[in-house]
């Protein structure tokens, strides 16, 4: 009888059943044999949250008990406390074996459910077996109870929730728009789209990792920026909306013990935070709320109620999106703050410099932009960092060079370190940077240029990363110090790539004044879009997924063995200790002028350890040349004499241009070391931009004849560097022995993690493409430089000089690549004779690989026009069964292959769509397909061209030449090009318009479109399950 398993609780009083939430009826809970799907009292809101309660009593220990749950959109289940099962997918009901979890006595199920958008609702049902085998099923219903607010406690058994109200019924399991979601319910937990469980992450040996939240998306927002406040809590913003406090379960509690409340004050869309001097300091990225948008906010607590309730402007910055403002740290004295930008933000007005020449390009040969546009205009210092007081009044520039740095971290030595980002469309030209990490010192640059501008690591007049990482997208960045980590993790550096699902441990080891890394992959997933972490003060590591509006959720990461104890120094360590010491005494120097900074610096510019060379240079270039001048002249040195005149090249006049090219060529340039060569080298271009080429002819030929001395050298980067000086000084000799280095081909290697490139189909693809088929690297730095010459040309050497576009035409690279070969054929052919253009335009043909889209098929229809919220529902409750051909067809059919590769073919107008389905659900894609102007990326933006006579151009820039403009018009053909001439042009403003156009599925059928979907979610897979009959 149901009586001897569920006890007779009709016989107490309402009152005292309401106080203990019982709200068990037995003939609710045993004759109704279908669930109900309910939800919160009264209307469901979009991007809503509601909590559910039951309690049930048990009488004697149960056989077996399952549970199984659905819920538009997700949910998560708890019995006890103990999270026992959740599902993202309304579609596919999950269910789990629940036993151990239930007790004799009374129990509690509790259920977070979420809702993105449209209809809502909750179904479960709980199949408990007594040991005489009699099934009792507790199904969702009105005896449930339910909440809006959730509250501490909410999912204990204990908990007051007379103020809980019954839920209200939607249906009942099997009816409309769900249909009967329990008829394939998936064994286990079921990921959230976007949201991996735990145990399908990969961890580093010894380590655990717990999955805390998921973020309901249209509730809280997507999560980007963190940071761990006085109290302990972890707060977190929202990249599109506001912040959130965060009360994280102590170590060992469940997950539902967690607690978040959305901070009222009017800040947000932050990209960097930090608690410190009593305040919350926010870096905003972009429009924000209330007018706070990019800038540097300090927001305070008036009047000592733990709320924080007012926000303080420090400092607007000028800059925004994907390469805008980022993170704030404190400085290693805890006196002061590091923010870090990326290059399309600029530098704050008055900002003091360390640097003298931060602001300058110095490139020998002129530079061709991004063949596709992309910061075309965007000059040095690139990214930077800057040293600001808390109050926000004092900024000064101590670090520039980057393209899109996004977070900082200080390590135990209280040393600086960033994680940069690569130019992908780049990829496999030798322009291409990797993503890298930088040891960010006083005064340092790190060449970032725009197009082809880019420094090699090898300039004297920059500095080298301490390790290069490959492709990816860098977000978040600290080190482990305070972990309840093993030594070797405790001192690490996690760096966090947003594409390839990867947070990095980088060991550094001290090296001279400076340190070298490795990389081990410490936590990955497929998807897992990283982007922040926190070292805790508990001692375990919080990280948050998110970003760009798609699916986020908050992780946490401990160790489950002993720590160990401190290790003392080795011999190697306190030497480097040492260096470091020696290499800030320098940096005191740097931004001022100090009577004792010559005697001080300038015998360590000829030091071994090039850190300290570095910092002596920019110690003495900040004090006045007549102060140094005469001692460089006299120095024999080698280094001393090669740093010295980078310091006077970008320091003195050019009065002193010949005295300096003829204390070089003193030096026996063929004697010196493979290093000492290149920063020589580099030296004379510097003199050269700087200083104007040498003004004596004999002066002229002197430098060309000991340049073609060793001209070819061994060393590949040593050979691109003479090419390019020889080339600035028209040497005869330079086109014929180019042209035979080009008959060789060397091999191309590219710093590529290639384990990391499985975890992203697109992307990934896209490079081992490139990996299959490599461009030739370094005969693309000869053709790039060679296009400059006008004279001293053969018309065989012009001929087998166009020759090797056809072959480079064949090779794979970033989606820049083709452009850039038309481009340099094109600078080519303008220095070309008029006579013989046509026959090497023949010759050549067209090989720009750029993509020409096969004519798209007409659309079957009818089209008609697909609502946001009932398509994604259709669209998720159908893919099964689904046409591989007829997705192919309607993805061309709705012109997605003109603007976006997918499975390496397609336009590059737009991003890559392979992976996308793995990283966004399909309500993400739907709506970014019919409302694409709600997030565009910088790097796929357009602008608004407003011309002198108020007529408006809106396209892609692609590229200056001869004083006009020339724009991309039409995404959907790149080959429709407006020039407009500069003296023409009033204005250029990015568009808040997305070059796509909205809707475009709007002319497919229902059969189209779901196809079109299974073909996208499938990344091009005929073998996926969405084709499963």
């Amino acid at each position: 009888m149901v009586m001897s398993f569920l006890h007779n609780i009709s016989g107490r009083s309402p009152l005292k059943a309401v106080a203990a939430g019982l709200f068990v009826t037995i003939a609710t809970a045993v004759t109704a044999d279908k669930p109900n799907w309910i939800w919160g009292a009264g209307k469901a809101n979009e991007n809503e949250t509601v909590f559910f309660r039951k309690v049930i009593r048990l009488n004697k220990p149960v056989k077996s008990a399952k549970l199984t749950m659905s819920c538009d959109n997700g949910f998560e289940a708890f019995i006890n406390g103990k999270k026992v099962l959740a599902g993202g997918d309304w579609s596919a009901a999950r269910t789990a074996d629940v036993k151990k979890h239930l007790t004799v006595g009374r129990n509690i199920i509790a259920v977070r459910g979420w809702n993105d958008g449209s209809v809502a609702g909750l179904v479960g049902q709980l199949d408990i077996a007594s040991n005489t085998s009699r099934h009792k099923l507790i199904n969702t219903d009105t005896s449930w109870r339910a909440s809006r607010s959730k509250e501490n406690g909410w999912e204990s058994l204990d908990f007051d929730a007379r103020n809980w109200t019954a839920p209200r019924v939607t249906g009942t399991l099997g009816d409309g728009p769900w249909g009967n979601v329990f008829a394939q319910a998936g064994e286990g937990s079921g990921s959230v789209p976007g949201v991996l469980n735990p145990e399908q992450l990969q961890l580093a040996k010894g380590f655990k990792a717990e999955l805390l939240h998921i973020v309901p998306k249209g509730e809280q927002g997507s999560w980007v920026a963190m940071t761990e406040d006085h109290k302990g809590r972890l707060v977190a913003s929202d990249q599109y909306g506001h912040l959130y406090r965060i009360t994280p379960p102590k170590l060992g509690e469940s997950a539902s013990k967690i607690y978040i409340e959305k901070i009222d004050a009017p800040i947000g869309h932050a990209q960097g935070l930090l608690w410190a001097f009593d305040s919350l300091y926010v870096v905003v990225n972009g429009g924000g709320i209330a007018g706070h948008g990019s800038g540097l906010y300090r927001v305070i607590d008036t009047d000592g109620d733990d709320q924080l309730d007012k926000v303080e402007t420090l400092k607007k910055l000028r800059g925004g999106g994907e390469h805008g403002p980022h993170d704030v740290i404190l400085t290693p004295d805890g006196k002061n703050l590091f923010v870090i930008a990326g290059n399309h933000t600029l530098v704050p007005d008055h900002a003091t410099r360390r640097n003298p020449s931060a602001f300058e390009e110095d490139l020998l040969l002129p530079r061709q932009p991004d063949a596709r546009g992309h910061a075309r205009n965007i000059r040095a210092p690139g990214g930077w960092i800057c040293q600001v007081t808390p109050d926000g009044k004092k900024w000064d520039l101590i670090s520039s060079g980057y393209r899109n740095p996004y977070g900082l971290a200080l390590n135990n030595h209280g040393e600086l370190f960033t994680y940069d980002a690569d130019m992908e469309w780049d990829y496999g030209t030798p322009w291409y940077r990797p993503t890298r990490v930088n040891h960010v010192v006083s005064g340092s640059e790190y060449g970032w240029r725009t197009g082809t501008g880019k420094w090699p690591a090898h300039y004297p007049d920059s500095l080298p990363p301490a390790i290069d990482i490959g492709p990816g997208c860098p977000t978040g960045t600290k080190f482990g110090t305070g972990a309840n980590f093993p030594k070797r993790y405790r001192e690490a550096l996690y760096i966090l790539d947003w594409t390839f699902g990867t947070i990095y441990a980088i060991h550094l080891t001290p090296d001279g004044a400076s340190y070298t890394g490795t990389r081990e992959t410490f936590v990955a997933g497929k998807p897992l879009p990283v982007t922040d972490l926190v070292f805790h003060s508990d001692g375990a590591m919080y990280f948050a997924i998110g970003g760009r509006r798609s699916q986020s959720a908050l992780y946490r990461v401990t160790w489950g063995g002993s720590v160990g104890g401190e290790i003392p120094l080795t011999p190697a360590e306190r030497e480097a200790a040492e260096l470091r010491k020696l290499r800030k005494e320098l940096e005191t120097f740097h931004g001022r002028k100090d009577p004792a900074a010559v005697q001080k610096a300038f015998k360590h510019l000829g030091h071994e350890d090039r850190f300290i060379r570095y910092a002596a240079r920019i110690a003495i270039e900040n004090q006045p040349v007549n102060e140094w001048a005469s001692k460089w002249l006299n120095a024999t040195n080698p280094d001393t004499v090669i740093t010295g005149a980078v310091a006077l090249a970008r320091s003195g006049q050019a009065a002193s241009r010949d005295s300096l090219l003829n204390k070089l060529l003193s030096l026996p340039l063929a004697k010196l070391s493979e290093r000492q060569q290149l920063e020589l080298s580099r030296a004379y271009a510097l003199t050269f931009i700087r200083m104007g080429e040498p003004g004596d002819s004999s002066l002229a030929k002197r430098l060309v004849a000991s340049l073609d001395n060793v001209y070819p050298a061994r060393n590949a980067d040593l050979n691109r560097e003479l090419s390019e000086l020889l080339v600035f000084l028209k040497a005869p000799t330079v086109i014929g022995k180019t042209l035979a280095l080009m008959d060789t081909k060397l091999d191309s290697q590219m710093v590529v993690d290639r384990e990391a490139l499985n975890r992203n189909d697109g992307y990934g693809g896209t490079i081992k493409k490139v990996l299959a088929n490599t461009p030739e690297i370094q005969n693309l730095h000869y053709a790039m430089t060679l296009r400059n010459l006008r004279y001293g040309w053969r018309a065989d050497q012009r001929k087998k000089y166009f020759h090797w576009f056809k072959d480079a035409a064949t090779k794979s690279g970033g989606v820049s690549y083709g452009g850039f070969l038309k481009n340099f054929q094109k600078d080519a052919l303008a220095n070309a004779p008029a006579s013989e253009r046509p026959g090497l335009e023949k010759l050549v043909g067209d090989a720009s690989l750029a993509y020409k889209p096969a004519k798209p098929p007409t659309p079957k229809g009818p089209g008609q026009l697909w609502a946001l919220e009932a398509t994604a529902k259709l669209i998720d409750s159908s893919m099964k069964g689904r046409n591989f051909e007829n997705g192919k067809r309607s993805y061309a059919a709705a012109l997605c292959a003109s603007c976006h590769r997918f499975d390496g073919q397609g336009g590059a107008t737009g991003p890559d769509l392979t992976s996308s389905s793995s990283r966004f659900s399909t309500h993400d894609l739907l709506d970014s397909i019919i409302n694409p102007n709600k997030v565009v990326s910088d790097q796929y933006a357009a602008s608004i061209v407003t011309k002198v006579n108020g007529d408006v151009v809106n396209g892609r820039v692609l590229y200056e030449e001869n004083g006009a403009l020339h724009i991309s018009i039409n995404p959907l053909d790149p080959d429709q090009v407006t020039i407009i001439k500069q003296s023409e042009v009033e204005s250029v403003k990015p568009s808040p318009i997305s070059p796509m156009p909205p809707a475009l599925i709007n002319i497919l059928n229902r059969d189209e479109l779901l196809d079109l979907f299974a073909y996208i979610k499938s990344g091009g897979n005929r073998s996926h399950a969405v084709f499963s009959k």
